[in-house]
């Protein structure tokens, strides 16, 4: 008999919070429940923080439940305040549009949505058209200002300042789960563990006004041993988009984090069996890298697909255990009539994405951590012109690790 996905999920380290831990493992414990993740597209891309939801879902959906990818182009229009110290950025119709658009996409790296296996469903079909005082009337008056008050979301902001905008955002997303419950009988609302007071609230609602079963489940949010959000490098965050983050260096975040996080990561991102990543937790010093590499390709493989999980395991070889150069490395191609005045190789390394700020490069040439063909740059001043290419391609690397080709165009 396969395991319950409850313990499945149990096991492999993603639980946080459940509301009604024994019914929820009964429900899980035999297939068709039917339950929701909510993603509001604050980005025209899902992050890796995002991925971990997924991976829920597809454990989930493999077991035999029917996922309801719910995509937020009605509270998107809000702004959820959970996790933030300050107002989020309110987007346009158009922008919330495009970036459902492209989470639909994204989706379907992990999930079936063939023959009802799973739903995508947008919460604008039916937030946009309510009628305020109605909504107030139906779905405000369950709701205790005192207690709301209370919300772990809410608390962090209440000393800088809460807008009545923000505050709506649990009503609404408490609504969610009522539609949602009443059209496909959704049992089980799943999120991220900053989202506890958000489920509660979804539950309650649904118990209250139809006195119908509702359960909620929280997982942990993707930090680091110590405590910290993983996800962000100097750049920003690691998106799932292959133009927002290059598989390369989607790959080479994995393949750098520190050794406390392999194992973790290995059981929350990968569908590594837990024996054979028991057999990575043994391994110690310089061994671990090869958990590392290991951790890398599967989820490069997940996200990018084999193939392209290949290339850029090849190239970080070709890179990092090689001759330091690759075929298949990142690319800059300048322009010749730009470089007969000379361009501040600052600018260029700022345009290709490998320095957030000019501010940022010049520390890194401080402490000696750029080079052009193995030499050191030390001037803050180093422009290239077209004579630096008379001997062909010329290799930018920034500190040990990463690998960048400059050439001039045809």
């Amino acid at each position: 008999m396969s395991e319950n996905v409850f313990d499945t999920l149990k096991n492999r380290g993603y639980l946080a919070q459940v509301t009604h831990e024994n019914e929820v493992r009964d429900l899980l414990g035999k297939p068709g429940a039917t339950f929701y993740i909510g993603f509001d597209p604050t980005a025209d891309s899902l992050h890796v923080g995002h991925f971990v939801q997924m991976m829920v879902m597809a454990h989930m959906q493999k077991a035999g439940h029917r996922p309801i990818a719910l995509l937020g182009g009605g509270t998107g229009m809000i702004g959820d305040p959970s996790g933030r110290s300050d107002l989020r950025q309110v987007l346009t119709t158009d922008s919330i549009k495009n970036n459902v658009n492209r989470f639909r996409n994204q989706m379907k790296i992990l999930l079936d949505f063939s023959e009802g296996k799973a739903l995508m469903v947008d919460n604008a079909d039916w937030l946009l058209d309510l009628n305020y005082v109605s909504f107030l009337r139906d779905i405000g008056a369950h709701f205790s200002v005192n207690r709301m008050l209370t919300a772990e979301c809410f608390k962090q902001r209440l000393e800088k300042g809460l807008s009545f905008l923000e505050f709506n955002y649990m009503l609404m997303q408490a609504y969610d789960f009522l539609v949602l419950s009443r059209r496909y009988d959704c049992l089980l609302q799943l999120g991220g563990d900053d989202q506890w007071s958000n489920i509660l609230a979804g539950t309650e609602l649904v118990r209250r006004k139809d006195q119908k079963n509702a359960f909620g489940m929280t997982f942990k949010l993707l930090t680091t041993s110590a405590g910290t959000k993983m996800g962000k490098t100097a750049s920003g965050a690691v998106w799932l988009d292959a133009e927002k983050t290059s598989p390369f260096d989607f790959y080479q975040y994995w393949r750098n984090i520190d050794d406390a996080d392999v194992i973790n990561c290995m059981k929350i991102l990968t569908f590594m069996s837990l024996e054979e990543i028991k057999e990575y937790a043994e391994l110690e010093d310089e061994q671990i890298n090869l958990g590392k590499k290991r951790l890398a390709y599967e989820v490069t493989r997940i996200v990018h697909g084999s193939d392209t999980a290949n290339a850029v395991q090849k190239q970080a070889q070709e890179l990092f255990e090689g001759a330091g150069v690759s075929e298949n490395m990142p690319e800059t191609v300048l322009d010749p009539a730009k470089l007969e005045k000379g361009v501040l190789l600052l600018d260029i390394m700022l345009e290709a994405g490998l320095i957030p700020s000019k501010g940022e490069g010049r520390r890194l040439i401080k402490q000696n951590g750029i080079s052009l063909n193995d030499d050191k740059v030390s001037d803050f001043n180093h422009a290239l012109k077209i004579d630096d290419f008379k001997q062909g391609d010329l290799i930018l690397r920034k500190g040990k690790k990463i690998y960048h080709r400059l050439k001039l165009s045809d």
